[in-house]
């Protein structure tokens, strides 16, 4: 228990059961001079106030680093104190980027889907077999009813396998809205410029 709580303690036995403080002390272990001492903060606005600075500018910075700019700077501050200034400020709370892409700290808002192709979802998984040979398989999804529309497994897909996927779909369940892709599918070239396929041309990458 902190002093300061065994303080409030010692003063509620003094009010209510009219007791000396040399009693109330005693019964809550503390210490007269304890009871009796204020802390007497020292001023340290300035200190803030750099170290406010310095977490504003240099963003992954922690209480270390911090600590050794001051201490640089010629700042009389221990790192007991800087990290104590640290926390009161907030400043362990700060959210970092993911080191992801830039986009993905700005994420859009998926538009609602109300009906049957308004929105396919296309993307490829890796697997293997049982003596080790890779393979790839193309899969494209209805997003509203949940349903597979097309899986097409090979030992590689290229851009062309992957038209001919989506002709053969859109013969069976109709021309989607939007497509929904992800960078593997950008990078493997179906949207490259020589895919003059209107399906390929229509999608949102």
């Amino acid at each position: 228990m902190k002093p300061a709580r065994k303080r409030e303690l010692a003063n509620f036995l003094i009010s209510a059961y009219r007791v000396s403080i040399r009693r109330a002390t005693a019964v809550m272990l503390l210490r007269q001079a304890t009871y009796f001492y204020w802390p007497r903060p020292r001023d340290d606005r300035a200190e803030r106030q750099r170290i406010r600075e310095i977490a504003a500018t240099r963003i992954r910075y922690g209480a270390r680093r911090i600590h050794v700019l001051l201490r640089r700077e010629g700042w009389l501050i221990n790192h007991k104190k800087t990290y104590r200034i640290y926390c009161e400020e907030g400043l362990n709370l700060r959210r970092k980027r993911p080191r992801r892409r830039v986009a993905a700290a700005h994420r859009q808002e998926r538009p609602a889907i109300s009906s049957l192709n308004d929105c396919w979802s296309m993307d490829f998984v890796a697997d293997q077999l049982f003596n080790g040979q890779k393979i790839r398989a193309l899969t494209v999804v209805d997003n509203f009813s949940r349903e597979s529309l097309a899986i097409t497994v090979d030992y590689a897909l290229k851009a062309a396998d992957v038209v001919a996927t989506m002709r053969h779909v859109q013969a069976l369940h109709g021309t989607p809205q939007r497509i929904r892709v992800d960078n593997v599918l950008t990078a493997s070239g179906f949207s490259s410029p020589g895919n003059t396929s209107p399906q390929a041309t229509r999608l949102p990458i």
